[in-house]
């Protein structure tokens, strides 16, 4: 896909790693003309995108991937040169108390989006440089040992009904472009943080909690290992396996960057207690605590990137403590969107998932 005037779909671009994709691509490519669905659900906040609204090359539409009649229309109205997709409910710990919602978004969604896509791409004869590009996660492979990485050739063992979903997206992915030609390509990456995520995750619920002086629940014993991703990081990734990423390949894309869940909980602890001045008697880690370990809880993810460095010349710019420090500093700042967000169904999921947890 060369970098000339381009109509792009991205699903989901009101969420957290959308949101940042979206303002990286309107950034790095001027003559790009963004179109974003959205279901906007509990993670879709239209207001990170709020002051893109008067950008003439961004479009914003409220709808659902699994509405087959609104993408038909979208598809003919756009004549879309590519679909990044990453609309997808993506939370685990949903997905043990509802899984029925992600078999819906997730896997007949997708299904949807890659239907609606083959009839567009047929009828605008089978362009060569269209993209379909499948945003996927590192929790297909299931958990690692305390050695080895997931590579492009692991086997999929989904431990959670959020990774089976997501697992069987990927399938469907691969499906239609081994049986109807579509040019697809899969990325699966590590766990991501920084701007507009969504609080009910790790990283922005410890930095929100410890900005609060509330308790920080921290699962089983804290030794869980993830291989964090910074998300410019990864929108950079996504481009470039966009623009250059060869059809029916998949790219696994990570931060290089592991670490035990407690030792992030701690080092969020010591960068907010010094971002806002406090002193030893304040100390945040005192409000860390244990909670009961999540069913089906995966030990160790941890990325193999080879693939894409190699051959599309990608890699991470952000260190982890770096753009952790940018990342606590980015909540601390905007307090006002973190009100926004934090509706009662948010309290109520912390209040359920966590305090009954004790």
């Amino acid at each position: 896909m060369d970098k000339g005037n381009k109509t792009i779909l991205v699903t989901g671009g009101c969420g957290f790693i959308g949101s940042n994709l979206v303002r990286y691509l309107l950034r790095l490519r001027p003559g790009w003309t963004i179109v974003n669905l959205d279901a906007l659900t509990y993670a879709g906040n239209p207001a990170n995108l709020a002051d893109m609204e008067i950008n003439r090359r961004y479009n914003f539409i409220h709808g659902d991937i699994c509405d087959h009649r609104r993408l038909e229309k979208l598809f003919k109205d756009y004549s879309f040169d590519g679909v990044i997709h990453l609309a997808a409910e993506s939370h685990v710990d949903r997905s043990i108390f509802g899984p029925m919602k992600f078999v819906r978004t997730n896997v007949e969604g997708t299904c949807q989006l890659l239907a609606a896509s083959l009839e567009s791409w047929r009828r605008n004869g089978e362009p060569q440089d269209f993209r379909f590009l499948h945003v996927s996660t590192d929790e297909v492979f299931g958990s690692l040992g305390p050695e080895g990485f997931f590579r492009e050739t692991t086997a999929y063992d989904p431990s959670s009904p959020y990774s089976a979903s997501k697992a069987a997206a990927d399938h469907f992915v691969r499906a239609w472009y081994r049986t109807y030609g579509l040019p697809t390509i899969i990325t699966n990456c590590s766990n991501n943080y920084g701007p507009y995520q969504f609080p009910e995750k790790l990283i922005p619920l410890i930095i929100l909690n410890a900005i609060e002086g509330k308790e920080l629940p921290v699962y089983g014993d804290g030794g869980n290992i993830r291989d964090w991703l910074y998300v410019e990081d990864h929108c950079a990734a996504l481009l470039k396996v966009l623009e250059a990423g060869q059809p029916g390949r998949t790219y696994n894309i990570g931060g290089g960057a592991e670490r035990r869940n407690l030792d992030v909980v701690r080092q969020i602890c010591k960068l907010v207690d010094r971002c806002l001045g406090r002193g030893r008697d304040q100390d945040s880690q005192c409000l860390i605590s244990f909670v009961a370990d999540r069913p089906g809880h995966d030990r160790r993810y941890a990325i193999d990137a080879s693939l894409i460095r190699s051959e599309l010349g990608w890699q991470p710019e952000n260190n982890f403590e770096s753009a952790l420090e940018k990342t606590v500093k980015w909540y601390i700042a905007n307090s006002d969107w973190v009100t926004s967000v934090r509706s009662g169904e948010y309290r109520n999921w912390i209040k359920t998932n966590y305090s009954d947890r004790g």
